[in-house]
């Protein structure tokens, strides 16, 4: 039988006339992936995996149909992304799925150039490299997963999916950093990120979305985003993802001074600054231990150290959530994401008992479920728990670029372009 199979074969059993898009999600030393059915103003999954520590001996590849059907658990090394990609190539025809109709990518930095999802053509991966810059720790391994589809999927159009475009019409007074005019023309301004995620809990929230909403979406990555009519106008992360409030290894922000005096007094050269402050400083860094809020909960009883980590964290993340709401002036709705966000009650907890000033108070039993609304009925603010939804978020935009038969939600994300 063929890569392509009979209908009854593949997952859902749907026909080869009806398209399909491949998601990827690329990450340092991962590579997240999901095979999506195109509908009207809607995408529906068809299977999804990952890639998991890329280039270590414990390589590891997860995928599952949704139906069912099919699952792999696989260990076994996973050396570069092109290795990745290859693997997915392999998974796809193994099931006996279709061939995408298109490729969609998340990209987490798009430079001063791309501010919009678009097809990518040679002038779109020349703005990506110059982006690298600004993104060291994602623009290369999206990069080299976009060169890579190439072989292994010749002559499907792939496209860029910017977590910087959700924020790309904040106004000036958020966006602007105080710096000389000729910088600021260089491109030295907040972007702000994690943006397809932003735009998959509007997306999810739909009708019930309110005018001041704020996105807390806290995982290894962590930032806070101020939201009015679906509309991002402020951000906690700045002109790179390692700005805004403490992370897994990420230092969050700093007295600019903290780096002058390491470049001056202690003599380390810029990836020594750039390898402190992404990978070796905020809960790694506190705790002396680990950047998993997990194991830091595990150690919290017999460390100090550990359990300051976590207490910094919940006390940055609270504090953030209180400027966003002086920006919006009020808020309506906290919404809670990404994998610290979704599933450590602890933690949302500790953030919200900080801001009973602002109208927020917990349901405990609704919190341990940990879905959907967690705040009590007469709460000021209501606090919800949602997934992030970035490949689904991907899987979106790029049937529209890629001229499939699809739609999004226009109201609130900006009109895409052929870059």
């Amino acid at each position: 039988m063929n890569a392509v199979g009979n209908a009854a074969s593949r997952p859902g059993g749907y026909p080869r006339a009806e398209p399909c898009l491949l998601a990827l999600n690329a990450g340092s030393s991962s590579l997240k992936f999901g095979l999506y059915r195109p509908r009207a103003g809607a995408v529906e999954c068809l299977l999804t995996g990952e890639a998991e520590r890329i280039g270590e001996p414990d390589s590891h590849t997860r995928a599952a149909t949704v139906d069912g059907c099919r699952r792999l658990s696989e260990a076994a090394p996973v050396p570069d992304h092109r290795a990745a990609v290859a693997r997915v190539s392999r998974l796809l025809a193994d099931w006996q799925c279709l061939r995408p109709d298109a490729i969609g990518h998340r990209i987490v930095h798009g430079g001063l150039r791309l501010r919009e999802h678009c097809l990518i053509d040679a002038s779109v991966l020349e703005a990506l490299h110059a982006a690298c810059a600004f993104a060291p720790l994602h623009g290369p391994a999206a990069i080299a997963v976009i060169e890579h589809c190439a072989e292994h999927f010749p002559s499907v159009p792939q496209a860029a999916c910017l977590d910087t475009c959700f924020h790309a019409n904040m106004p000036s007074v958020a966006s602007t950093l105080p710096l000389p005019h000729d910088l600021r023309a260089a491109g030295l301004q907040r972007y702000g990120f994690h943006g397809l995620s932003c735009e998959s809990i509007v997306q999810q929230l739909a009708k019930a979305l309110p005018e001041r909403l704020i996105i807390a979406h806290l995982g290894n990555g962590a930032s806070i985003t101020a939201v009015r009519a679906g509309v991002s106008i402020d951000t906690s992360m700045g002109l790179t993802p390692a700005g805004g409030i403490i992370m897994g290894t990420r230092s969050g922000d700093l007295d600019p001074g903290v780096l002058v005096y390491l470049m001056r007094e202690m003599a380390l050269d810029p990836q020594a600054i750039e390898a402190l402050v992404n990978h070796r400083s905020g809960l790694l860094g506190l705790s002396g231990a680990s950047g998993d809020m997990r194991s830091l909960h595990k150690l919290a009883a017999s460390s100090a150290d550990a359990q300051l980590a976590i207490d910094m964290f919940c006390y940055s993340v609270a504090k953030a959530l209180g400027a966003m709401t002086t920006v919006l002036g009020g808020v309506d709705m906290i919404v809670f994401t990404g994998g610290i966000g979704e599933h450590d009650g602890a933690v949302r907890t500790d953030i919200c008992g900080r801001l009973s000033c602002l109208g927020v108070a917990l349901d405990d039993a609704r919190n341990r479920l940990g879905h959907g609304l967690i705040s009590r009925d007469a709460a000021g603010c209501q606090v919800m728990v949602l997934p992030s939804q970035e490949d689904e978020q991907i899987a979106r935009h790029t049937g529209p670029l890629c001229g499939l038969a699809t739609s999004t939600d226009s109201t609130h994300e900006p009109t895409a372009r052929q870059a």
